[in-house]
């Protein structure tokens, strides 16, 4: 009989609690997240346990029959209810299928092991299905009845996890390690079991993020980490072994072997790993540690995180507290109940990276594949960095909460830089340099942290490197390894773009001509005002004007950005919906991608009047209805990140109350409760970002700058408490989607637009609001 987990899930909890003011009083903000929120569709969320910034994540990989995929981009998906076991290893988000880590499956089987798990390609055995009625998940908790009869319950520390598995009575009692099956397979993989001790430590060498996907995937089929565990068992062991590929070893105590990054049957029945027996029904306590260093980094993780006397509950319990910690940050009073569940859903899915992989004693393993300690005065070194989808919000919102963990982040970023030759990867994955995307998101990364008050790196240091990056030509930039999603040059053609002034589309060695102009030129304009704050105006004056480079793609015969030659003539045949020159995205789309010159794209689209109504008809179909959730290349997309600019920009159009009511129509119609709540990849934070500032009524202007925009608050009051710095207070007076009147400090507010100062110092934003637009802003 299935064992039901015995707690509900938080969501109606805090649903019955919040029919009373009092009793919402008495619910922490932890409370309030349901991490289920994007693990349907598209959103491609974890629901496991984790801590903030965390780097072990214990969380369920999920299959459909094929032991060598999954049902989902990270390992979990909402409607696949049959899982290989619980990974040590998940990133947030990320759009390839499969995307990254998925670590160490660990399968708690109720039965014998009479053959190799590796030769069950299909699932058929050593799997086991579950029920969404037997699930519980909360922010540094996950707990899962499995129909084969045993119940898990786990907490997460930084590094380590600590867990409960009881057996059902009856019945043999097994715990699988699936070594070397991590989402997107191994290149080795060990095992070492020693049941005296009852332990079992071992490790996995992988990487391969979207080392499978059609556009460059192959050339990522590689590995780049090898990560390590150890684990501990309460109870005695009383059988082991191990198997590789096909043969089972009963007895065994040591095995190797990996898994190569292909798939289907070119993977099929590679692998290895060990499995632990226990008394019938057994009440097992797990305690386990990972590092990327070595075996004694996992075992002092162990030792520094869970002290003799920790158990299920108190490891639970710290984190939930180091939850709150994160969550109060920004604190919101009034809305509905579903509102209040997806704001902090979304900000507890922005605070999960950066993600730590410096061990406790401070070493890492550098891009180098080489051993390291962090920098003086660096407290961690983190990773996971998708660039092209995080400079456009979810950095700003990691630099405006937690400045430090933004400074150690940018520390980590010029580690890596300078331990990969001075290049600085526009996604990197634990210590790998993945090249997926394309444009130069480190350089808009770094120059935001410092424009608005992050300190805490070596920015002087990383703004030379930048600069060479963007100057200096590289050998690899003429390479088409890994294009089109995955070209190895960090800058392709950097010596054309220079002459050009655009990246020519036949010969750029990159995925889109046009998108890589609009991206570099958005990068080149970040590092410019880096620059200028640095006083370097040489340098400044330089890189400001390559920001202007959007208008070299920019045709004004069609009106749309547009891929060139290297001839200079526009690469035909043209359609507006076509993704040609572009990077997963169209012209339409693309088009309004110039955050930093908004009045200039206006200017040559013939006028802010005429971009206006072109704006208007990229939200809405001919019959002005709302077009919000991804109705073709033609119209707006919330799941892609080139868009999610757009509906700000009737600001600086002339026309804010757009902006206000285009804004509240998404947060109300495209972000939700439940599994589907997400419009597509959170993709590391990003839509989440956006969705917190959105609901706050303020949003990054331009990457490389302070600056905020303004819309209406969602909530009735807010108020910021960044970990460093002055708080910020926002409150609404009056009803209604439109503002009326905007004061900061009690003074008239009469602009859509707050300066840097505001972020250093503080203060407070009182909104009245209105039913029907105003001229307010304009």
């Amino acid at each position: 009989m299935r064992r039901p987990v015995t707690v509900a899930l938080a969501a109606a909890l805090f649903a019955s609690a919040l029919t009373t003011m009092s009793a919402a009083a008495d619910l922490s903000p932890a409370d309030f997240v349901d991490p289920l929120i994007g693990s349907a569709g598209d959103g491609n969320t974890y629901p496991g346990a984790t801590a903030p910034f965390g780097m072990l994540a214990w969380s369920p990989t999920s299959t459909r029959g094929d032991q060598t995929s999954t049902g989902a981009a990270n390992g979990y998906q909402y409607d696949t209810t049959r899982l290989r076991g619980f990974s040590l290893t998940h990133v947030n988000g990320a759009g390839c299928n499969p995307g990254a880590a998925g670590d160490v499956p660990i399968l708690p089987f109720a039965g014998d092991v009479t053959s190799s798990p590796t030769a069950d390609t299909t699932d058929a055995v050593y799997a086991s299905n579950f029920s969404h009625a037997d699930e519980a998940a909360t922010p540094g908790r996950y707990r899962l009845g499995l129909q084969n009869g045993v119940t898990t319950d786990f907490a997460a520390s930084e590094r380590t996890a600590i867990g409960t598995l009881t057996y059902p009575e009856g019945k043999p009692a097994s715990l699988l390690f699936r070594t070397s099956n991590s989402l997107n397979g191994s290149e080795d993989a060990e095992t070492h079991i020693d049941p005296a001790n009852r332990t079992v430590t071992g490790s996995v060498l992988t990487g391969a993020f979207c080392g499978r996907r059609a556009n460059g995937g192959v050339n990522n089929r590689k590995s780049y980490y090898r990560l390590y565990f150890t684990a501990r068992f309460d109870q005695p062991v009383t059988g082991a072994g191990t198997w590789r590929d096909a043969t089972l070893q009963p007895g065994g105590l040591d095995q190797t072997g990996g898994e190569g990054y292909a798939t289907g049957k070119d993977r099929a029945g590679r692998g290895s790993g060990g499995y632990v027996t226990f008394a019938p029904g057994s009440k097992v306590t797990m305690r386990i540690a990972i590092s990327y260093v070595s075996l004694e980094g996992a075992e002092r993780n162990l030792r520094a995180e869970q002290p003799a006397k920790s158990t299920v509950d108190s490891v639970a319990a710290k984190t939930k507290q180091a939850w709150n910690t994160e969550l109060n940050r920004v604190q919101v009073n009034g809305g509905t109940a579903g509102q209040r569940i997806v704001f902090t859903t979304a900000l507890y899915h922005s605070l999960q990276q950066p993600n730590l992989v410096s061990d406790v004693d401070g070493q890492y393993l550098g891009m180098d594949r080489k051993p390291h300690r962090v920098e003086p005065g660096q407290d961690a070194q983190y990773s996971n960095f998708s660039g092209w989808d995080q400079y456009r919000a979810q950095v700003q919102l990691l630099a405006l909460l937690e400045p430090r963990v933004a400074g150690n982040f940018a520390q980590s970023l010029f580690n890596y830089a300078k331990q990969n030759d001075g290049v600085w990867d526009r996604w990197v994955h634990v210590n790998g340099a993945t090249h997926v995307m394309t444009g130069d998101p480190s350089a808009a990364t770094i120059a935001t942290f410092y424009a608005m008050g992050v300190r805490n790196f070596d920015y002087r240091g990383a703004f030379d490197s930048l600069y060479r990056q963007a100057t200096v030509p590289r050998p690899e930039g003429l390479q088409d390894g890994g294009c089109p999603g995955q070209c190895v040059g960090q800058r392709p053609n950097l010596a054309q773009y220079l002459v050009s002034h655009y990246a020519p589309n036949d010969v750029c060695h990159c995925w889109g001509g046009a998108a890589e102009t609009l991206e570099d030129a958005v990068a080149d304009s970040a590092i410019g005002h880096f620059a200028e704050l640095l006083g370097r105006p040489r340098e400044a004056a330089e890189l400001r004007a390559r920001g202007a480079y959007w208008r070299n793609v920019f045709n004004p015969e069609t009106g749309y950005t547009q891929a060139r030659n290297l001839d200079g003539s526009w690469v035909t045949p043209f359609d507006p919906a076509s993704d040609r020159g572009f990077a997963q995205g169209s012209a339409a789309a693309y088009t309004w991608m110039v955050p930093q010159d908004v009045s200039g794209l206006a200017d040559a689209m013939g006028g802010k009047a005429t971009a206006v109504t072109r704006l208007d008809a990229f939200f809405h179909d001919a019959n002005g209805n709302w077009q919000l959730k991804g109705g073709g290349p033609l119209k707006y997309d919330p799941t892609n990140e080139p868009d999610i600019h757009a509906p700000w920009l009737y600001n600086e159009l002339g026309q804010p109350w757009k902006t206000q009511e285009t804004v509240r129509q998404l947060v109300n119609s495209v972000y939700t409760t439940g599994p589907s709540g997400l419009p597509g990849n959170d993709d590391l934070g990003t839509m989440s970002a956006w969705y917190v500032f959105a609901a706050l009524g303020i949003y990054p202007r331009t990457p490389g700058t302070g600056e905020l925009l303004l819309s209406s608050p969602l909530f009735p009051s807010a108020v910021v408490r960044p970990a460093a710095g002055a708080p910020i207070r926002i409150t609404t007076s009056g009803s209604g989607k439109y503002v009326a009147d905007v004061r900061r400090d009690r003074r008239p507010q009469a602009g859509w637009k707050l300066d840097a100062s505001f972020l250093r110092t503080g203060g407070t934003l009182d909104f009245r609001l209105s039913e029907t637009p105003t001229a307010w802003g304009t």
